[in-house]
């Protein structure tokens, strides 16, 4: 097989938006990353990461086949860049994943969707130990195992993200990294792995005293970096409640915790929660606003980066000149008809 260097993720535009600035009294930026050809961030780091393995050397002259155990953006994603590099690519879903995702995986191009177990940690445990564990070395063909979010590659994959941020923001007059706040999702922490690191290499040559503010943002119920950083250790969430579904992870990485508290010199984070109607509003004013659809995981971080009150929590020096970038992380889990469905609840007290 020739294993080929074609990236298969895009350079998502950054605009600035006057109509969510006016509410948030400072200069907001949005990310555009539901532009990713897998309407989601995750083309970037799972694309990153099946593109490495593909030019890894121990493959050279092996034919891939890549395995993913995500029913959500992360396997859509996988679908998404192994076809765009030529390689097969097999979803094992557990059987309570929706019909509506399983189409959407299949129509994508998934070699094939395969349904195990009742939940996401039976159907990945299937998948280990079917297709990747005890592999012959020897063997022309070898199955790669694509992680959701716990992966280097990955966030290297995410951060190229911030490299375009600060192609595509206005410089400043007097140099330094273009923005003050950057506002992400948080579920496992593959987006806010790449966005602390990324931020952390630009920060490196920092003018004294420059700082840059990451609010890793996540729904009550969905907030297990919230839990982790307040039990002072990695601490498993009993289950998720949110309806922000894609944030669901009961544990995050054990690099998204320390990049939480210990951040690259110039970087500082700040943890929000948010509720899930917070995150339906967000949903909604995003398509009101720009004709965009976005799911909660995505509307959460727009609401946020979009409320005076919000960000004057975490942000007390804001000014209107403040410039805060919100990343627009996208997601498939959304319609026009769920939509109208959160705007009817809100309307009638939802909160």
């Amino acid at each position: 097989m020739a294993h080929t260097e074609k990236k298969p993720w895009i350079e998502t535009p950054l605009i600035e938006s006057t109509t969510l600035s006016k509410t948030a009294g400072c200069r907001v930026f949005l990310k555009l990353e539901l532009l990713q050809p897998s309407g989601s961030f995750k083309s970037r780091g799972i694309g990153n990461l099946i593109s490495n393995a593909l030019q890894d050397p121990a493959n050279a002259g092996k034919q891939l086949h890549c395995y993913s155990s995500s029913g959500g953006n992360a396997g859509l994603a996988a679908v998404y860049a192994a076809r765009d590099l030529d390689c097969p690519c097999s979803v094992i879903v557990p059987h309570s994943t929706k019909p509506m995702m399983i189409q959407k995986l299949r129509d994508a191009g998934a070699t094939d969707v395969i349904q195990h177990g009742d939940s996401w940690f039976q159907a990945d445990t299937y998948l280990r130990k079917t297709f990747i564990e005890n592999q012959d070395d020897w063997a022309e063909t070898r199955s790669v195992y694509v992680p959701p979010f716990d992966h280097p590659d990955i966030w290297q994959g995410a951060a190229t993200m911030v490299d375009e941020i600060e192609r595509q923001m206005p410089a400043r007059e007097e140099g330094g990294f273009p923005a003050d706040v950057v506002v992400c999702s948080v579920g496992g922490g593959g987006l806010f792995n790449g966005v602390v690191e990324g931020l952390g290499r630009h920060m490196q040559s920092r003018q004294d005293g420059e700082k840059v503010r990451v609010l890793a943002v996540e729904t009550k119920g969905a907030d297990s970096l919230a839990l982790a950083i307040k039990s002072g250790g990695l601490k498993s969430l009993p289950a998720i409640t949110s309806l922000a579904t894609s944030l669901g992870a009961l544990q995050v990485a054990p690099q998204t915790l320390k990049n939480a508290q210990s951040p690259p010199a110039g970087v500082e984070v700040s943890s929000v929660v948010g509720s899930d109607a917070e995150a339906a509003r967000g949903s909604i004013r995003l398509a009101d606003a720009l004709r965009l659809q976005a799911e909660l995981a995505c509307g959460i971080s727009v609401e946020v980066g979009s409320s005076a009150a919000r960000l004057k929590e975490f942000v007390p020096e804001l000014t209107p000149e403040t410039r805060v970038v919100v990343i627009v992380c996208g997601g498939s889990n959304i319609t026009a008809e769920m939509l109208a469905q959160y705007r009817e609840k809100l309307q009638e007290g939802w909160s």
